[in-house]
């Protein structure tokens, strides 16, 4: 076998490699219970939140840009996860979309979730649970 097969098959062993530890990754970030049949209902609230979050001049640059990149991401027609894979294939949009509003909240604070939140109070409360925050906690 020639130099330049083995290295094509390196690469390719080192890619799915990184690919199975990312789906194990995603399977123990996936949020427990019926928390994640609850995210995919408040769908179009978070996308409106996430755009709001993103426009927020008042909020950390690097802030808004995780925010822009999560968008590019949902709007993707390619998931890192393929939706045949059972569970994780629908999810995947949703775990990233817990993952970086975890990391947004503790850079902006409940303040800034709470006041461009569109949606009712109940799924408020969703989304801080989704967040890892207590679901009723007073605002930071």
């Amino acid at each position: 076998m020639s130099d330049v097969w083995q290295i094509v098959i390196g690469i390719a062993a080192g890619l799915l490699v990184c690919w199975l530890l990312l789906l194990g990754a995603l399977a123990l970030a996936r949020p427990k219970g019926n928390l994640l049949t609850e995210a995919v209902r408040l769908l179009p609230d978070l996308l409106r939140l996430i755009s709001r979050l993103a426009r927020d001049r008042s909020l950390p640059r690097r802030t808004r840009w995780l925010l822009w990149l999560l968008v590019g991401y949902l709007a993707l027609p390619i998931d890192l996860v393929p939706d045949f894979i059972p569970v994780l294939g629908y999810a995947d949009d949703a775990i990233a979309v817990a993952l970086v509003l975890r990391t947004v909240i503790r850079q902006a604070g409940t303040d800034a979730l709470a006041s461009h939140w569109p949606g009712t109070a109940d799924g408020l409360s969703v989304v801080r649970r989704l967040a890892g925050l207590p679901a009723d906690a007073p605002h930071e």
